[in-house]
């Protein structure tokens, strides 16, 4: 089956777009919001949990599957889709993130990566040919290329290294591919550099993939300039294909990038903070750990259809005080349940051309307190 990309209608006041990317597990409706399951499991949710949030695609990891249970495994028991019994699109990140996040144990070359098992210190080698071949094994829909991501801020020579590294490894990435129901998304790189930015995502355009990632931002710069790296970037991004933001998942951050035409996005954010016991809501974060919760009878929010939201948040204080797992089960579902529901409304929003209006309510809710 082939993959298309329609473009449903852009926002009259912003360039926020209603789209649909459809892959062989059905499609997506953008803009859209995926979850982050690296290890194959979104952390403390089962797929029926995940699916109820309203979920329409997850991510996993190339690095961390290759390394347990290994690529191969996961062919053999049938592809990630069957392995983890998600039955919707899938999209594998390639390691390009771990050359940040793993700096420390890893060489990178012109070759590629070589990276020391932050598990057991064993060697895992990570070329473009080699990120590719474990994703095709994988059975993901969407592939990304490797990159090249560095920590910022960096000298311009290192950015400009890494960038011109990224597209070479697309290149890389692109010519190897063997299985058709597999799309490879290419990464723009650049650092916080509009000349690297641009340079990076017009060569890119021209190698033609089925959709293109904004990379290297969330990792140590602050929010407006991300904002600015997309208000100059996401304009030379072809306007047929998929734009994802890889990373990045403050809700505020989904909603500036969606009005500057992000179709995309994935993040820890939503369980690592349910894990720590921290809610999402429309009137701004909740810590539930705070005392002034303990006799609060509300929910976290009245019309919240999530299994959190049918108790109190004296409950779900109790819970976490009590150490229980079902506090972080519970906060995770209903994070991500709020990122989806989120999603939806600015779909909503977008159909309607009132996208500037809905973000604006948003932010005031936010900033009133919960």
């Amino acid at each position: 089956m082939s993959f298309t990309f329609t473009l449903h209608h852009t926002d009259a006041r912003s360039a926020a777009r209603r789209s649909t990317f459809v892959t062989p597990h059905g499609p997506v409706e953008m803009p859209a919001f995926m979850p982050v399951g690296t290890l194959g499991t979104v952390k403390g949710l089962t797929i029926d949990n995940v699916r109820d949030t309203g979920a329409q695609m997850v991510l996993s990891n190339t690095y961390h599957l290759a390394l347990r249970p290994g690529e191969d495994v996961v062919r053999d028991l049938g592809g990630l889709h069957t392995f983890m019994q998600w039955p919707g699109p899938i999209l594998t990140d390639s390691g390009g993130f771990q050359l940040f996040s793993l700096a420390r144990l890893t060489k990178v070359t012109e070759h590629g990566a070589v990276f020391q098992s932050h598990i057991d210190g064993s060697k895992l080698e990570l070329t473009p040919e080699r990120a590719i071949a474990i994703q095709e094994a994988l059975g993901s829909d969407v592939a990304m290329v490797l990159d090249h991501v560095l920590k910022l801020p960096a000298e311009r020579d290192a950015l400009e290294d890494a960038m011109q590294r990224s597209i070479r490894w697309a290149a890389r990435c692109r010519d190897c591919a063997t299985r058709a129901d597999q799309a490879q998304f290419a990464i723009v790189q650049g650092g916080l550099d509009r000349e690297l930015r641009i340079t990076c995502a017009e060569q890119l355009a021209k190698l033609d993939f089925p959709g293109y990632a904004v990379g290297g931002l969330s990792v140590g710069e602050e929010p407006r300039e991300m904002y600015e790296v997309l208000d100059y970037t996401v304009p030379v991004m072809p306007v047929n294909k998929p734009r994802y933001l890889m990373g990045v998942g403050r809700p505020q951050d989904l909603l500036e990038a969606i009005e500057r035409g992000i179709d995309l996005f994935d993040c820890v954010m939503p369980t690592r903070n349910g894990r720590n016991a921290l809610a999402f809501t429309d009137s701004g974060s909740v810590r539930l750990r705070n005392k002034q919760h303990e006799r609060d009878p509300r929910p976290l929010e009245e019309d919240c259809p999530c299994a959190a939201c049918r108790h109190s948040r004296g409950y779900l204080r109790h819970l976490f005080m009590a150490d229980e797992m079902l506090g972080p089960i519970l906060l995770s579902i209903h994070n991500v349940t709020y990122y989806q529901r989120l999603l939806a409304g600015a779909r909503q929003a977008i159909e309607q051309d009132r996208f500037v209006e809905y973000k604006h309510a948003k932010f005031a809710g936010w900033s009133s307190g919960a």
